[in-house]
């Protein structure tokens, strides 16, 4: 089973400063987490694309802390071979978390 070691981004609601004052925006935040990767697929999806898109269906299992549990439902990414990799699924299985990463993360980042 192959080993997992990198960011795991988590969308935080903070208030903006300045002029951006009273308005609550995400702020992205890493944490770096141990784990394995449980299952390692991938497939191309063609569309009305021009190229076809990558599209895995992995899951990674990470060793959990109290952020961890307490902000499960804010995962939006995992960073795992070069790429950040939108989370399609978050189950808890104490002490792990077993995540499940779809597509290409496109959205903001740390």
């Amino acid at each position: 089973m192959p080993k997992f070691y990198d960011a795991v981004g988590y969308a935080e609601e903070r208030e903006g400063t300045g002029e951006r004052e009273g308005i609550i925006e995400d702020v992205i935040v890493e944490k770096y987490r141990y784990g394995d990767v449980l299952r390692n697929t991938r497939k191309w999806e063609g569309g009305s694309d021009i190229l076809d898109n990558l599209r895995i269906n992995n899951q990674i299992s990470i060793m959990a802390e109290e952020y961890d549990y307490a902000h499960f439902g804010s995962i939006k990414y995992v960073k795992w071979m070069g790429n950040r990799w939108t989370v399609t699924n978050v189950e808890v299985q104490r002490p792990r978390l077993l995540i499940t990463i779809g597509g290409v993360y496109n959205g903001p980042t740390a």
